[in-house]
């Protein structure tokens, strides 16, 4: 009855470290989703073109045809159109727009010159 409970034991101990490495892996990829939706409300506020967002989920799915050996597919398609869409002209593009307008004064008494 012991080496029953001792067995158990170890069946146990086994099976929450695999819900621990789930969780593990199920929160990494929450993380690159939350990413890869932050991106994509950036592009869609610079009105990114329809076009332009299917060739890179295009391009996205492309890559990600033949799956890299140890890597889970999932992650590895979030993993490349997060960096995808990180690429993207337009949110490159526009910090140096914001840059190049004239900076806003703090006081609308003071005149720059």
């Amino acid at each position: 009855e012991l080496q029953q409970k001792v067995e158990e034991t170890e069946a146990l101990k086994m099976e929450l470290q695999m819900l621990e490495t789930e969780r593990v892996r199920l929160s990494l990829v929450e993380e690159k989703l939350l990413d890869v939706l932050q991106l994509l409300q950036q592009l869609r506020d610079l009105n990114i073109s329809k076009r332009a967002l299917g060739k890179i989920l295009l391009s996205t799915l492309e890559s990600c045809r033949d799956p890299q050996p140890g890597k889970a597919q999932l992650f590895e398609v979030l993993d490349t159109l997060q960096q995808e869409l990180a690429a993207c002209e337009l949110l490159h593009r526009q910090p140096m727009e914001q840059a190049q307008s004239p900076p806003s004064l703090s006081n609308p008494l003071v005149i720059s010159c």
